[in-house]
């Protein structure tokens, strides 16, 4: 029996990652510090509701455009900087993709992330549509990491109990939550993090073929 009966992983900071030069240069076009423009994006009051399904991904650019008004001065100046927000490119980690894959020859990958309803939009585009085996996105579950109820939902969609899933996520307060629950967590920085954690699984053979 291999270590591990399930792969639950993150995507943001994992597998995709931002290019935020553009949106940098915007922000010393206008005279304000980088990084304000997430720094507000990102601001729980804004964040919650939409990887919770409570918004749409609309209405929260719109609530990023209106948190920004007041350091701007101006709507659109603030529309500018929330649609660069919105269109950052991304790029995906291939070596961490690759990792992945070899995992599923021997168990489930599933894709657990605080995300909005446009995730599945997001897949398609990247073609991630149908990498993973679940996914389980926080908008469409209607509750967030580090929540204990979406690690519970993305265990039972591996089938597979929380003591025999890998958890890997790059942050602490998510991995800690997944420890909680008696999962094996790995707080991401490099992919040699990934590596190591799933070097006693790969060392294993294909996953067994239902019948």
């Amino acid at each position: 029996m291999s270590l591990y009966a399930a792969v639950l992983c993150d995507f943001d900071g994992v597998i995709r990652h931002y290019d935020a030069g553009e949106l940098a240069g915007l922000e010393r076009f206008y005279g304000i510090a980088e990084g304000t423009t997430a720094k507000v994006a990102l601001a729980p009051e804004r964040l919650a509701p939409v990887v919770q399904g409570q918004i749409t991904t609309e209405q929260w650019r719109e609530s990023i455009v209106a948190g920004l008004e007041g350091t701007l001065g101006s709507p659109e100046r603030a529309a500018a900087l929330g649609d660069a927000f919105a269109r950052a490119r991304a790029h995906l980690d291939e070596e961490v993709l690759g990792l992945l894959r070899r995992a599923q020859e021997r168990v489930p990958v599933v894709l657990v992330t605080n995300a909005t309803f446009q995730l599945e939009d997001d897949l398609r585009a990247l073609g991630l549509a149908h990498f993973f085996d679940e996914v389980v996105s926080s908008a469409r579950v209607g509750t967030a990491k580090p929540g204990r109820r979406i690690y519970e939902i993305a265990a039972e969609r591996a089938g597979a109990s929380a003591v025999r899933c890998l958890f890997v996520d790059d942050r602490e307060e998510n991995v800690e939550a997944a420890r909680a629950l008696g999962m094996t967590g790995v707080l991401y920085r490099e992919a040699a993090d990934l590596r190591e954690a799933l070097a006693p699984l790969l060392e294993g053979g294909p996953r067994p073929v239902a019948p």
